[in-house]
């Protein structure tokens, strides 16, 4: 008969075989560690959608505004982390970190963002 080790402190389990852990105990700990690496995760994406307003708030003081996307890059910015977009009549999405929004594009041969901030018109056509 093979014996099942626990996967928190490797006694052996005894009892269903279905049975997991050896004890409650361990148990619990399995439970409040995938809840701290739960958290974990939302915490860095807060922080990052955090930087990413900073950053986009800092860089597009007008309203509107195009710059290249290595500075936004070297200052922390990561395009992967939004919280909603937008799609123009003309069919560009535009990503959001809150109320300010980025569209990629390419000038010149370059990488660049164009940045603006929310407007009452788009909230019809949010996606």
């Amino acid at each position: 008969m093979n014996e099942k080790s626990c996967p928190i402190c490797a006694s052996v389990v005894k009892g269903r075989t279905d049975k997991i852990f050896c004890s409650t105990k361990c148990k619990s700990i399995d439970q409040y560690e995938k809840r701290q690496e739960n958290e974990m995760f939302y915490l860095q994406v807060e922080k990052q959608l955090r930087i990413n307003r900073k950053v986009l708030k800092r860089y597009n003081k007008s309203g509107f505004t195009t710059i290249r996307k290595t500075i936004l890059i070297a200052d922390g910015f990561n395009p992967k982390f939004f919280t909603h977009y937008w799609k123009n009549q003309k069919g560009d999405v535009y990503l959001f970190v809150y109320e300010f929004g980025f569209l990629s594009k390419k000038e010149n041969q370059k990488e660049k963002y164009v940045l603006v901030n929310w407007q009452d018109y788009m909230s019809q056509n949010v996606l």
